[in-house]
């Protein structure tokens, strides 16, 4: 069984190495290699509004992810997560469990949609993941992140409405009821 919860700084630390490996493999994430811990741990548990770990029954750390708004303002109902997995966990499921539960978490939050930015094209098992959770590819960034081994690699811009689709409007029936609402109100005397 495996357990999500939210992350504390003695979990970062058992985090850090999947983080720094995830980091100094350059095919996913377009964070700077020479990241130290620390500004790790500010990006990954502090920076954002929610941070969560996944844990098997032994309590062994399978993955990450985090979430925060996607922009501020006017653009603040729109969310952003990222999500780690660690090597050994990887075909378990875990991505797929953490991406149901940020989206939970989401709603929960008051967001109303989920946007990833910079989706890695060459990341097939990613992509075909948030394909079959909902995710549309909704933009193209031509040779946007620089792959170890690939080279300049596209990125996907992927975004979920989140939110209940709102009730079809009533039906109105009569004139009465259509000039209620199309018609200017009439004058009273």
């Amino acid at each position: 069984m495996i357990t999500i919860r939210p992350m504390t700084p003695s979990d970062f630390e058992r985090f850090w190495p999947t983080f720094n490996a995830v980091v100094q493999g350059q095919q996913t994430y377009a964070y700077d290699p020479a990241m130290t811990r620390e500004a790790a741990e500010h990006t990954w548990l502090q920076l954002p509004l929610h941070t969560f770990v996944a844990e098997d029954e032994q309590g062994q750390l399978l993955g990450s992810y985090y979430l925060k708004a996607n922009a501020a303002g006017p653009g603040n109902h729109v969310c952003n997560c990222g999500y780690m997995v660690t090597e050994a966990a990887r075909g378990r499921g875990v991505a797929r469990m953490m991406c149901e539960h940020s989206q939970q978490v989401a709603r929960d939050s008051g967001f109303l949609a989920m946007q990833f930015n910079s989706v890695v094209a060459s990341n097939e098992v990613a992509v075909a993941l948030w394909h079959k959770l909902g995710f549309e590819t909704v933009g193209r960034l031509p040779r946007a992140y620089r792959h170890a081994q690939q080279g300049l690699v596209d990125c996907l811009v992927m975004y979920k409405w989140l939110a209940e689709e709102s009730a079809p409007p009533t039906r109105l029936i009569g004139r009465k009821n259509i000039e209620s609402v199309v018609s200017r109100p009439r004058r009273t005397r």
